[in-house]
């Protein structure tokens, strides 16, 4: 146990969520050559549907689904080695896969990264609201603006929008969504009443009229109000701009961290951003991404650990951290420094690899290694725990837990660090009941009256179907 804590009376359980993606190679690029890994299964839905059922058994909060929409940059002249290596590529829609999840689960929370670039805001709404329907109030959205430069060209752009125009766009983004979510039916508006012949309540149901530089939408929201009506808001940009983004709208904010130390001024950040935008510190909970080898000795956790990096792809890590950036890195010596980038690009992610080799320039092999190995614990359960910990006193909430291999890497974590968590207090072993916000923060299904989006709430009676029926008949 680590020998300081930030908190004052019993820690609080860590929140586990799976970090996947549906396709091959996500993020520890080569392991699914290894003979034990299924994930170059993932068109096959019962791959998934196996997967789901396991992590809620072992009572996991969510599981994440991440995505891109276009091609990382290029690497060593182009796009071939992607397509050769399936770097993120095929990929399929986690909107889909999840749907088909909500049907074979009953708690899990299901969490779908979506972009601004990709979906209009109304058509976006009107599908997490379904999926939040036929979940019974699981669903969350990671709230992405697309550091790549193929996916802003595969939506009609001419290029990579710059960083900080990709958090305005947000901006509006968010608000109309919220908008559509929070002001567009009144509770109580779906009356059903077969007797009356009542559906629903016309003054009770209103069009939003958003107006702004990307949008227009008059609405009415086609969805009436699922079970948290606005879903629960995960967001992963980590840099100043993507920071305040995150202090403003997120419920939970996922990062990548190279150590503690880096999670901690990133914590801190966020939560006295969230303060300063009229929140609560603990409005927004911290995922830090990380991977596990597990062995009852350390000595068993090391081999494995060396076994599994037979199938490591480090030219791989390279080539997507490298195009996340926007920089060809391929095809360069391992000890090549990185230099002095300037991008529009994941500026987060720069930073955060800066920070991964404090007081010099990170090289090539500081830019796999933070990826691999930095973000990586092995050893005993106890070993683990104990490092966990660490990361909890650094402000981490939660663990976003990346697969080596599908389903080994999550059978490893359940079986041999699971007790470990429990028997220290710091696991559920059962679910609240309720929608994943009040599994999560133990509040109501909604957001709280703190968030933004709840100032939309009965903002626009005057355009409600009885209202603007009435000025209709008026003006004739």
């Amino acid at each position: 146990m680590s020998a300081s804590s930030r908190f004052a009376g019993p820690r609080p359980r860590l929140l586990l969520s799976a970090f996947v993606m549906n396709t091959t190679s996500h993020i520890l690029g080569g392991q699914w050559r290894h003979p034990d890994a299924q994930q170059h299964r993932f068109n096959e839905l019962p791959l998934w549907i196996d997967l789901a059922k396991q992590l809620e058994a072992a009572k996991f909060d969510a599981i994440f689904l991440a995505d891109v929409v276009g091609l990382y940059g290029d690497h060593d002249g182009g796009w071939a080695s992607h397509v050769q290596r399936g770097l993120q590529v095929p990929s399929n829609d986690p909107l889909i896969l999840l749907a088909a999840l909500a049907a074979v689960t009953t708690d899990i929370g299901l969490a779908a990264t979506s972009s601004v670039v990709q979906s209009h805001p109304f058509q976006f709404a009107r599908q997490i609201s379904t999926l939040d329907h036929i979940s019974n109030g699981r669903a969350a959205w990671n709230i992405v603006t697309s550091a790549l430069e193929n996916s802003h060209r595969n939506f009609g752009s001419d290029g990579l929008t710059a960083h900080a125009a990709r958090y305005d766009w947000a901006d509006e983004y968010s608000d109309a969504v919220y908008k559509l979510w929070e002001g567009s039916w009144d509770e109580g508006s779906l009356v059903q009443n077969k007797e009356s012949g009542v559906h629903a309540d016309p003054d009770r149901v209103h069009k939003i009229y958003h107006r702004g530089e990307r949008y227009s939408i008059d609405g009415p929201h086609l969805v009436s109000p699922s079970p948290q009506r606005t879903p629960l808001l995960f967001q992963a940009g980590s840099s100043g701009r993507g920071q305040q983004f995150a202090a403003g709208n997120a419920e939970a904010t996922f990062l990548f961290a190279p150590n503690t130390a880096y999670a901690a001024k990133v914590s801190a950040g966020i939560r006295s951003e969230a303060v300063a935008a009229g929140r609560r510190a603990d409005d927004v909970k911290l995922f830090t991404g990380l991977s596990f080898v597990v062995g009852s000795t350390e000595a068993e956790a090391h081999a494995k650990k060396a076994e599994l990096e037979q199938y490591l792809d480090l030219d791989m890590i390279i080539a997507h951290i490298g195009g996340g950036l926007g920089v060809d890195l391929g095809g360069l010596p391992l000890d090549t420094p990185l230099g002095d980038i300037e991008t529009e690009g994941g500026q987060g992610l720069l930073q955060a690899i800066i920070d991964s080799t404090p007081g010099r320039n990170p090289t090539l092999t500081d830019v796999a290694n933070y990826r691999a190995r930095a973000q990586q614990i092995v050893g005993t359960p106890e070993q683990i725990v104990d490092q966990l910990e660490l990361w909890q006193d650094a402000g981490i909430d939660g663990i976003n837990i990346i697969n080596q291999t599908i389903p080994g890497s999550y059978t490893d974590f359940i079986d041999g660090v699971l007790p470990e968590l429990r028997g220290r207090g710091l696991a559920q072993t059962e679910y609240a009941p309720g929608t994943l916000r009040e599994k999560l923060f133990g509040d109501g299904p909604h957001l709280p009256k703190s968030h933004p989006a709840a100032a939309y709430r009965g903002a626009f009676a005057e355009s409600s179907a009885t209202a603007e029926s009435r000025r209709t008949v008026a003006t004739r």
